[in-house]
Parts: structure tokens; sequence; C-alpha cells
């Protein structure tokens, strides 16, 4: 499952760390696990990272070419970051590199870099990268963050906060702890004691089970044999009493599929010993990933952390209402706002009283995932997130902070330096002396800090001024071959001469120079909305809400960033529409496909002058006119889609291609998996 990349489980889902839009993630226990299999990229492509490393490496040392080797060495880096092992990780990206990988290699040395705390060496490799694309504009916020993160390192030895290794963690992983009723904790864990023989073949340890101990044990016991199963479980929480829970297990959603995490719920009397059946919560979609709960003080609401693309971007944390007069029992869920969700990754939200905990990639951070504290404001507005640094924080994914009730009661006695503020645990992948396996349980201790030297401030206070900013870019992508809309996206750049216009509160337009900026300010509790547009390229909108954003004393002027890409226009050119699938022998339109054909509605929607052709391919099984029929038939289904989501059918036209075209030529018996699920793909085309 995941911890989320921990770039997956809930668990930490395992995720694509430097390589894919989700940029600082590691190894989340991924949600998803496969069949066994002996050849070294298939075991990568299917997920099987720990089976996939020693036939890589057997395969990297018999490769002939450079760009064979190069591939090989990108693959062997990614799969030792998505088990946990960054510094061998490090090493083959630079092999990679060497052998002239290209500008992802680089990526993801930097971004290696920076989890391994290395920020002088990762601030120049995000600058050399930025000029090898060709967009110094993509990496600026990393290299400000690694100038952030020196600077957090420098205060840590008298910033009062102390960690060590909890004396329960094992060799293998084992994160995100929660209280019980009766002060022992559970947590999460693929150690050799869990249930069932066989290993999951992403980390190789074991499947991801429940386990409970005292805090001063090594040895926790499973927690419960109805929740553990031979699959993934974990991240539970409790209501105050511990009659009420919610943990999550990873369920697949099509026969032959790859599971996806959903939170599940299960009760018991307040004298029975006994849980009741676990059942998933009614308002979860398919193909999405839940986890991460965790209940509001109050009981009534639950927050959780998912990848629904209704989001922010990445996974947002959302929260959801009891509400029992509903038909589901269930209130429907909410984003959080955006001064907590970011396009990136928020996880592991933990209430203390009235502070929310959680896990994020996305706001300024020394590396992974960091961990951050917010707070309401009144009914509907979060504070801006403040990081808690070093020594809690580090390069490495940092997850699961839970204070520890009983010493916030003796911290309130708290008054000179070194008197105790609170304590508690947190999750951390970072390799420090007393660290076991790739996920650690930590013991946090926060106490008084020595007095810093009184600062001599000769400026007069000022009378708060609160604004709300919003900067905004308009950006087109960089392809690795220019010309070509499927190749490989290096990056984005700043797009010259488009308008954006603004809907909500005061409404404006802008004309973007060549660095693609505009900037405004934005009204409070208000939902805005963006159009920009340029000759030559797809219109496309954006959102941003100011509701839920709390007034700050400590940051009266809260900025926040937006991005607009444009897609340039290349007609007469098939684009791969990613994530369209269809069971064997079936046309019509999945559930999992239907995000990816909502959107592509939106930009018609937003395009109204342009008409398309969307196109289906087989691979080469099965005879040349079963696969016409077919792919025909496939193509039509996602007219008709189209078709229901509003769009003139005049716009619109079905060409089924059978197995005429392949994206990869091989002889159809020698074939890998890989390469037949690339040539059965649905495409789109502009016309006119």
């Amino acid at each position: 499952m995941t911890k989320t990349t921990k770039t997956t489980i809930f668990m930490r889902f395992p995720s694509p760390l430097p390589l894919v839009p989700i940029l600082g993630l590691l190894l989340m226990f991924g949600c998803t696990y496969t069949l066994k299999i002996k050849d070294g990229r298939t075991a990568f492509e299917r997920k099987q990272f720990s089976t996939a490393i020693p036939l890589l490496e057997k395969e990297f040392n018999k490769a002939k070419t450079r760009k064979e080797k190069g591939q090989l060495a990108y693959m062997l880096g990614d799969a030792h970051i998505k088990t946990g092992n960054d510094e061998k990780a490090l090493q083959w990206f630079e092999n990679a590199g060497n052998f002239n990988y290209g500008p992802e290699a680089l990526k993801a040395q930097a971004f290696t870099l920076k989890k391994l705390e290395k920020y002088p060496a990762a601030r120049e490799a995000f600058k050399n990268l930025g000029i090898e694309i060709g967009s110094p504009y993509e990496y600026r916020k990393e290299i400000t963050a690694c100038t952030v993160a020196e600077g957090w390192l420098s205060e840590r030895p008298n910033n009062g906060w102390t960690t060590d290794p909890a004396p329960f963690n094992s060799q293998q992983n084992d994160f995100a702890p929660v209280w019980y009723f009766d002060n022992r904790l559970v947590f999460t864990s693929d150690r050799n004691m869990g249930t069932g023989k066989e290993n999951y073949l992403w980390t190789g340890n074991k499947f991801m089970d429940i386990f409970i101990t005292d805090i001063n044990s090594a040895s926790p016991q499973i927690f419960d044999s109805q929740w553990n199963t031979t699959s993934n479980e974990g991240t539970p929480c409790f209501n105050k009493t511990s009659t009420e829970a919610f943990f999550v297990r990873s369920v697949g959603a099509y026969k032959g599929d790859d599971a996806f995490c959903k939170i599940y719920q299960t009760e018991k009397g307040r004298t029975d010993a006994l849980w009741s059946v676990p059942v998933p919560l009614p308002f979860q979609k398919e193909k999405i990933n839940y986890f991460h709960p965790v209940l509001s003080p109050d009981g009534n609401t639950l927050y959780y952390a998912c990848n629904d693309p209704e989001g922010w971007g990445g996974y947002d944390l959302w929260s959801v209402q009891k509400n029992p007069k509903s038909e589901t029992g269930w209130d429907e869920p909410k984003a959080l706002p955006r001064s907590v969700n970011t396009p990136m990754n928020e996880l592991f939200p933990v209430f203390d009283q009235d502070t929310l905990y959680f896990a994020s990639d996305g706001h300024t951070g020394m590396g992974g995932l960091d961990i951050f504290r917010t707070y309401k404001s009144d009914k509907n507005a979060w504070s801006p997130p403040n990081n808690l640094k070093s020594p809690i924080n580090s390069g490495a994914d940092d997850f699961g902070f839970l204070v520890d009730p009983k010493s916030v009661a003796e911290g309130k006695k708290a008054s000179k330096p070194g008197d105790l503020i609170k304590s508690g645990y947190f999750t951390s992948n970072r390799k420090t002396e007393g660290a076991k396996g790739g996920d650690d349980i930590y013991r946090f201790e926060q106490r008084i800090p020595p007095p810093k030297p009184p600062k001599v401030d000769t400026v007069p206070p000022q009378p708060l001024a609160y604004k709300l900013i919003l900067e905004g870019y308009v950006l087109e992508k960089i392809f690795a071959e220019p010309n070509n809309p499927n190749s490989k996206i290096l990056g984005r750049k700043p797009l010259s001469g488009a308008v954006v216009k603004t809907e909500g509160g005061k409404k404006q337009s802008f004309t973007v120079k060549e660095d693609g900026f505009f900037r405004m300010e934005l009204a409070e509790n208000t939902d805005y909305a963006f159009n920009a547009s340029l000759p030559g390229y797809l219109s496309n909108n954006a959102r941003f809400s100011t509701k839920g954003i709390a007034k700050d004393p400590a940051n009266p002027v809260q900025t926040f960033e937006i991005e607009i890409v444009l897609d340039q226009i290349f007609r007469n050119k098939e684009i791969v529409l990613e994530n369209i699938y269809y069971d064997y022998d079936k046309w019509d339109i999945r559930p999992d496909a239907e995000p990816t054909l909502n959107r592509l509605a939106e930009v018609l929607k937003q395009n109204a002058d342009i008409r398309i052709q969307l196109g289906s391919h087989t691979d080469c099984r099965g005879n040349d006119a079963y696969n016409q029929t077919l792919s025909q038939r496939r193509a039509q289904s996602a007219v008709n889609y189209l078709i229901s989501k509003g769009i003139d059918a005049t716009r619109l036209s079905a060409k089924g291609y059978g197995e005429s075209q392949p994206a990869v030529t091989c002889a159809c018996s020698s074939c890998t998996e890989a390469e037949h699920q690339t040539n059965r793909r649905t495409t789109f085309k502009v016309v006119e």
C-alpha cells in the first residue's frame, strides 16, 4: 500500500519520486502488486522493484550499447528509490547520465542529492538541469528550497528538539503510529511476523499489517485477525473510546487489475472484544487511492488523503462529515483549501487537539516529505502551514507526527530553558545512527530552548495590512522532440503573449510577457476562474479559491502561485490519451477511463472552434478483421461518451485503425507486454 512515495501506501505509496510530476516523494509502499516474473524490465514495469534490481544489474552487465546501459542504469536508480536506498540510487542515476540517458538522469540526480541533504550539489544540479532543458523557470523553487533547508540545519543545535529511534523498530518498515485506548501504540509494518506466507514484490518484505505494542517494548504483536489479511493493511485511526476504527486495505477494482487503497470502517461494543467485519466507506471512487484516515477531535469528521482528480493535484487532504440522515451516513467529501493542499502531495493527517499535522512535498521542504502544522482559525479557515524544520524534518521522508497528550498536560508547567513542552512520535526513512529499517518510528521531545540574544528593533511597529496575492504563470511544455507531442516532456517554460482573463471578484485581463507572469490581489472568501489563450495553442482554464484561507498575523501578506499550461495545436498528429483501457474483447468505456475523457471534453468546451478525430489502435494479437472491428467500436464508444458530456457530434469522428499502425514495431510472438500495451492505445487529433 502506501505510505505515498513512499510515492505510494497509504501507507506510503510508492511514487515516481524525482522522475514524474510528483517530484519529492520516495518510497511510500505502493498499493499495487503483480505476479512473479523473471525479466528485469518486466519486473520493473510491474512494480516488482525488489525482484527487478538483481535482474536489471545482470542485464546492465550484459548490455552492449551505451543507450541500453543508460536505460537500465536509470531503471536501477528508480528501483532503488522505490525501495528506499537513496545512496545506491544516486550512483545509478550518475551512471545513467554518464551513458547519455539525458535530462531525466540529471533530474533524478538533483532530487536524490536533495534527499541526501547534499544541498550545494543539488542546487548546482538543478541549475544545470534548467539550462539543459532550456527553462531555468522549471526548478527555481527547488534551488530556493535547498538554500532554505541549509538555514534550517544550521539552526538545529539550539532549537530545543531531540529525536531518537523507538525501541520496537524492526529491520523492515515501521511507520505511522497512533494511540490506542490503553496508552499502547498501534502502527503499520511489513516485518517478518506479518500475516501470510508471500512477500510483497515491491519491497521484498511481507505485506503490510497492523501491529500493537507497549511504548517500552521491543515485541509488538499482530493487532487483530479481522483486520489483517494476506493483502496490505495499515494506517488505522480510532475514536476516543476505541469502539470505532478506520484503516486502509488494498483491493482490486477489476479482475486482474492492480489493487487500490480503500478506507474500511469497523466497530465494536464497549465491552465486546470483537470487531465487526470491516466494510469500505461508501463514498469512495474506483481506481483512486484513499488512505491515512484520522478522526477530528470531536469524532464527527473524517480526514484522509486521496488522489481524486477533482482535488488540487497529486494527493490532497480531504474531509467528510458524518450525517446519519443521509443515505450513506456521510456528507459529500470536500478537499481542504489551497492554504493546505498544493499541486503536489499532502498526506498523513494527524490531530493534536485543534492542531492538524500533515506531511507534504508541495510546501517548501528539506527533500522528501516534510511535516507541517496548521490549525483552524474559525469554522472553515486554515492557517498557513508551518514547517517543523530540523531535526523533525530531514532530506528524507518524514511523516506521521503523533503528540503524547500526557506530555502536553505536563508541558503547560514548562517555564524555563530545558523544561519539556511536549513529546511523541513520528516516522522517517532517514539513515541515522540507530535506524534499523527503511521506515523507522522515532520518539521526539521538544523543550524550551536557550534564550536568543535580544534583537534591537529600531523600526516602529506598523498596523497589519492583510493581503492575499496570486502570482500566475502561463507555460508551455518542452518536448524531447519539439514536433512530437507524444515524446517525453522535459519540463515547462514561460509562454509569451498569452492573454489571461479572470472571473470571480473584479474581472481582469492580463497579457503576459516573456516571463509568462501575471500578478493580482485576491478578495477573501472568493472562487476564481482563469482562462488563458494564445493563437496556435489550445485555451486552458484554471481555478483558485480563497475560501478557507485564514488570516495569519505572523504572515499578513500571503502569496500563492498558479500555473496554466497551454498545449500547442499539432494539426493532424495523433496524440495518445493516457489511462484509456478496455476489458478484453469489449469496447464500453470503463469508469477508470472517464477522468481522461472528461478532461478532453473540457478542452473541447474551451476550444469551440476545433474538430477532433478519436482513434483506437489494437496490438497485433487476433486477426486483422477482428481487430479492425473492435478498434472501430472502441473509438466510437469514446465519441459517444464525449457526446454524452455535451460535445456536438459534428465536431467528432471515430476511426478504428486495428493493428495497422503500431507505435512499437516488434515480432508479435516476441513483443513484451509493455510493447503490446503501447500499441493498444486511444488517440485524438485536431483535424480543423
